[in-house]
């Protein structure tokens, strides 16, 4: 056999015959890189980009629908020029924010960006999708009422403004369905602002927009001097329920220098007492004659959409509506201090 070695140094007779053996078995004794390497080098496989789960969950379906709705309502409306003056442009305003935040959310999930961006994710997409619920309730109320009613409308004109409607209130629904989705359920841990109390919180702020813009334009506030009392309720109460949002969607409720549930029940409990006496106040001076108010709509107002009366009735109903939500605010912040107490 020619399985043996030649110490180093050695030298002996051998016939060609010999040598060429000899060389041939050394070369069959290297090892060769191909008969290694090849077996060892790693599998490369095909990873597919992007969570695509985000697309293809229920919720991420939702979210697809909430861009396509929003989408075709501004279309339609931006296509005719169907929109004038400040109720036209809130509608539109409406339409394009709450289609760009989605677009952006559903980029986000898709990429897996959560942990990368700069607000709480467990709060953020929540809060929006309530935010849009509410603003494109608010424009399928006001464009059919400002910009539909008109009878001078061709057949043509009618139909693009009705499809837009319709397409702003299926994306209210959407948005709605996304919040009945995302909310927190019974015994799981999530973000503040999926709870009932986060919610109310969103309510509160939209209200005391619409509030403002009733009582603003123009100022129906400012005579007797109560009712700028009621003007200081709605600013005071909707900066804290502004910071109490901001905080949540930051992250920062640590740093607040008291435990951040006693903060929430002792500023609801506040904001309570608070509008409760606007609930009083607002009502007293605008529409008891003994106070200067005006108990029934004047016949000046005669075929306008919104008159001054009209203006002192919708403050007085949006009001009683916040004081409802602050209370039930207190209950669920109160109940949330006993549970963990």
């Amino acid at each position: 056999t020619w399985g043996f070695s030649v110490p180093r140094g050695a030298s002996f007779a051998r016939s060609p015959r010999h040598a060429r053996r000899l060389r041939r078995y050394r070369l069959s004794a290297r090892p060769k890189p191909w008969k290694y390497h090849l077996c060892t080098m790693p599998v490369t496989r095909s990873k597919s980009v992007g969570n695509t789960s985000a697309l293809t969950s229920t919720l991420g379906i939702v979210r697809l629908l909430e861009a396509l709705f929003t989408c075709v309502a501004f279309s339609l409306v931006a296509s005719r020029n169907a929109w004038f003056g400040r109720n036209g442009d809130w509608c539109m305003f409406s339409w394009c924010v709450c289609f760009a935040i989605t677009i952006v959310i559903l980029v986000v999930e898709f990429a897996g960006l959560q942990h990368r961006m700069p607000v709480s994710w467990k709060n953020f997409p929540i809060t929006f999708a309530m935010y849009a619920t509410l603003m494109c309730l608010s424009a399928s109320i006001i464009y059919p009422v400002i910009f539909i009613s008109d009878q001078s409308l061709s057949r043509d004109e009618r139909g693009y403004r009705i499809s837009a409607t319709v397409f702003s209130c299926l994306a209210c629904l959407s948005y709605l369905t996304e919040v009945s989705i995302t909310k927190a359920k019974p015994g799981e841990v999530t973000g503040y602002m999926a709870t009932v109390p986060g919610l109310l919180k969103v309510v509160e702020t939209f209200t005391a927009c619409i509030i403002f813009v009733f009582i603003s334009d123009p100022p129906i506030y400012d005579r007797p001097d109560a009712l700028k009392w009621c003007m200081a309720v709605y600013c005071i109460c909707f900066i804290l329920s502004l910071v109490v949002i901001i905080l949540c969607i930051g992250e920062c409720t640590g740093r607040l220098p008291c435990p951040f549930n006693k903060f929430l029940s002792g500023y609801t409990l506040l904001a309570v007492l608070m509008y409760a006496t606007a609930t009083i106040i607002w009502p007293l001076y605008k529409f008891d004659r003994k106070h200067g108010g005006e108990p029934s709509r004047s016949p000046s107002c005669g075929g306008k959409n919104v008159c001054l009366w009209d203006k002192n009735v919708a403050v007085a109903v949006l009001t009683a509506i916040n004081l409802l939500m602050y209370l039930a605010d207190l209950v669920y912040s109160a109940r949330l201090i006993f549970i963990q107490g």
